[in-house]
């Protein structure tokens, strides 16, 4: 999907937008105006689901809700705003896979990001999808497999560190291959590059690369996934191609500063999941590429964890490096 279809997905302009007011009074628990803190350019998929996320904060609890996108330092500098904030709910921060990852690639933070911040929910998550030239002679993952054994791949990332690296670098750690990882500064560069063959393969984020899959610009090997995507019904999964630990999901949530009180976090989480149980939400998460996946803080903080273990061991064991 491209940027200009994201913007417009949202109904909402990009950059710093203001979100209307509810007629019903604010929440005791929740006054005032409030940041969503996007730490990404506008128009990407987490900006656009942050935007449909502070809307229904502003319906649901009576407050004015203020979108501010926050880009730049590996979705660091957002995240440190947040996390060296009020802790009133004044600010919720928007996250993603990347920050899991960034616990272990930038240790020396000037914030913590597990102590700093707190859970409030999980929103919905999109799973990676391996994807190489229509042209490519690697029409399977048992293929990918086999070339990467045979020659060194060019692999493009939309940057150091972003999941579709974390992906590539997962492959290569199960399989014990190497392959020549190229940053980008996105996915989209990424993508032009390996339809004009210049790259072998590249592991994607779902809906940067769904629309030339669907083109017949790029062949689908793969989703890292248990279950096919509605989207792409006749491409397999990497459990069904027996590789079932390769398993990737770009997820997004909500965070708050860490002492932000226990009330202010249960509206939030409580808005936020009953968000994702709309309907016409849910449609427009899902023609993003999105599959909703809403929980809670308890059992997003539980994920979040394991998830930021999981990624720790394989950016030591891959030795990813963001210099």
């Amino acid at each position: 999907m491209q940027r200009r279809q994201l913007i417009a997905a949202a109904a909402l302009a990009p950059g710093l937008s203001v979100l209307p007011v509810a007629a019903q009074s604010p929440t005791p628990a929740v006054q005032g105006t409030v940041k969503y803190v996007v730490p990404f350019a506008a128009g990407g998929l987490t900006d656009v689901m942050a935007r449909i996320a502070a809307r229904q904060l502003a319906e649901g609890l009576g407050i004015t809700v203020v979108v501010e996108n926050k880009a730049g330092g590996n979705a660091q500098i957002g995240a440190d705003q947040v996390a060296k904030g009020p802790a009133d709910g004044s600010q919720i921060l928007a996250i993603t896979l990347a920050h899991a990852a960034n616990v272990s690639l930038f240790p020396n933070a000037s914030y913590s990001f597990v102590n700093d911040l707190r859970p409030v929910a999980l929103l919905a998550g999109v799973p990676m999808l391996v994807v190489v030239p229509a042209e490519s002679p690697i029409k399977t993952m048992a293929d990918l497999v086999s070339a990467s054994k045979n020659r060194l791949l060019n692999a493009g990332s939309s940057g150091n560190g972003t999941p579709p690296h974390l992906t590539m670098a997962l492959f290569g750690e199960m399989h014990k291959v190497s392959m020549t990882h190229v940053p980008y500064r996105g996915g989209a560069p990424s993508m032009t590059d390996l339809i004009g063959g210049r790259l072998d393969v590249v592991f994607s984020n779902f809906p940067e690369s769904i629309a030339h899959v669907n083109s017949g610009k790029l062949r689908a090997l793969a989703l890292c996934s248990s279950q096919r995507h509605p989207q792409l019904p006749n491409v397999p999964t990497t459990a069904e191609a027996g590789m079932p630990k390769l398993l990737v999901e770009n997820w997004t949530a909500a965070m708050v500063q860490a002492r932000t009180p226990d009330a202010v976090v249960d509206r939030y989480s409580r808005e936020l999941i009953k968000l994702m149980f709309t309907p016409e939400v849910e449609e427009r998460a899902r023609a993003m590429g999105f599959l909703p996946k809403p929980m809670g803080r308890e059992d997003f903080g539980s994920f979040l964890t394991s998830e930021i273990n999981r990624w720790s061991q394989l950016i030591r064991a891959a030795k990813i490096s963001v210099t």
